[in-house]
């Protein structure tokens, strides 16, 4: 079957009989989710990854990843026959007609894009590829990797012309990690855009019968991958700009939610949320891939550089509200305790999160007596290297504790003030950095400081 000669039709139609066959390269946050929406549409479909662990969880019909729904979806079309997983990639391609790539994509420590599993995925995917395929890549990438990277590798392996002998296109995974598979169904348009008008109206063909939002086409496979990467450098500088004026709001003794919630008032106004950094394999990565293809056309970005520069530093700026509040109260080598290691709240993922880098800045201060506290993360590696406890108990992590320091925004940690210091006797500073508490009182000897809060408390 060769799937770029058929009319939209014969593809629906195929599709629904389960003849197409997809296979999704990746089995990750974003993989796992994609494969999920697939197989509800009613696909049959094979799921890849290098990671073994991740393959025998899929055939013994267990989620690769902790994503609500997941499971449910998994366990049905392994009874119907409809999915099966596997770490060869050169089969698969083999054995099916669409091929999804949803490997990381990550930047090195020069701040270059890393794109290695992207290119072995490709190598793979390019070894088992038949005339009339289709390959879509989903992974964010930077503005012209589809063409430039993913393009030649599947031509040079494959023997065939992209275009001509099989399509080739790119759609952005539009995602949040904690409620990936409805995004995907249910939030947002898909976006695609194809290296040629066949793969782009294949492709858009094909998703229409994935997601409920209907399918934006681009005009291209550029205007697609840079579509994905405005959408986070867009939430990063509105974050920066949360930060700033938070910061500001607190030196004047102001409290930036009440500015922010009438400033949104006005349509035009959408201030973000302050907060102790922004973590996670996204944001953080975005705005750097497009910063590294700008100067290759001989570019800056001064204000998306200037906006990471600023969420990069919060976990400093924390860090020296603890110092400031320490001194203020007098207080000498404390026991600390940091409540969330999760990049955002209520996610069980620590990737990139800001609390790695909080954690080491209260190191370098002198703190020496450090508790981290998540609800939904029980190890960690990471902080096994720094010598940091992790623990998953809460009035176990602030028995003892003088200061506690709320990095992220699990719903558990929205309380008020007066509950936050009567689970721990000793409590006497908190360090807000989520704006989650809701401060009703601040005993004698005691103080609050939130990112865009003015302090409180301290009387005697």
């Amino acid at each position: 079957m060769k799937l770029l000669d058929m009319s939209e039709d014969e593809i629906r139609r195929a599709f629904r009989e389960g003849t197409i066959k997809v296979s999704v390269y990746g089995l990750g946050h974003v993989g796992s989710p994609i494969l999920a929406a697939w197989l509800q549409a009613g696909a049959s479909a094979i799921g890849v990854d290098v990671d073994e662990e991740k393959v025998q969880k899929l055939n013994r019909g267990e989620s690769p990843v902790d994503e609500p729904c997941l499971i449910d979806i998994f366990r049905k079309a392994l009874e119907e026959g409809r999915l099966e997983a596997t770490s060869d990639g050169v089969w698969a391609s083999k054995e099916t007609h669409v091929k999804i790539i949803a490997v990381p994509t990550l930047i090195d420590d020069e701040g270059r894009p890393n794109l290695d599993a992207l290119v072995s995925a490709a190598r793979s995917i390019a070894s088992g590829l038949k005339e009339g395929d289709l390959v879509i890549l989903e992974s964010s990438v930077p503005p012209g990797t589809t063409r430039g990277v993913l393009k030649p590798v599947l031509e040079q392996i494959s023997g065939m012309r992209a275009g001509k002998d099989f399509g080739l296109a790119y759609s952005p995974e539009r995602i949040s990690e904690g409620r990936a598979l409805r995004d995907i169904v249910e939030s947002y348009p898909k976006v695609v855009g194809g290296i040629d008008t066949r793969s782009t109206e294949v492709a858009a063909n094909l998703y229409s019968m994935v997601t409920k939002r209907g399918v934006i086409k681009l005009s291209s496979d550029l205007a697609a991958e840079l579509e994905k990467l405005a959408e986070g450098v867009y939430r990063d500088v509105n974050i920066a700009l949360a930060n700033e004026i938070a910061s500001l709001c607190r030196r004047l003794g102001v409290d930036y939610d009440e500015v922010r919630m009438a400033a949104n008032s006005q349509p035009y106004s959408h201030l973000h949320r302050p907060g102790t950094g922004v973590g996670g394999l996204c944001i953080p990565i975005y705005p750097k891939f497009l910063m590294w293809k700008a100067k290759e056309v001989g570019m800056d970005l001064p204000l998306t550089d200037t906006a990471r520069t600023i969420n990069e530093n919060m976990p400093e700026e924390v860090s020296r509200l603890v110092r400031e509040g320490m001194e203020r109260l007098g207080m000498t080598n404390p026991k600390l305790v940091v409540l969330g290691l999760a990049f955002r709240g209520d996610v069980p993922d620590s990737r990139l999160s800001p609390t790695y880098d909080l954690v080491r800045h209260l190191l370098s201060m002198g703190v020496r007596e450090i508790v981290v506290h998540d609800p939904l993360i029980k190890e960690d590696p990471k902080l096994d290297e720094l010598g940091i406890p992790l623990t998953d108990n809460l009035i176990e992590a602030l028995r003892g504790a003088e200061v506690a320091v709320i990095s992220t925004d699990h719903s558990m940690y929205r309380m008020r003030s007066s509950e936050l210091f009567q689970l721990s006797d000793g409590l006497r500073l908190i360090v807000d950095g989520r704006h989650v508490i809701e401060v009703d009182s601040v005993p004698a000897g005691a103080l609050y400081i939130g990112v865009g809060r003015p302090w409180m408390g301290g009387g005697s």
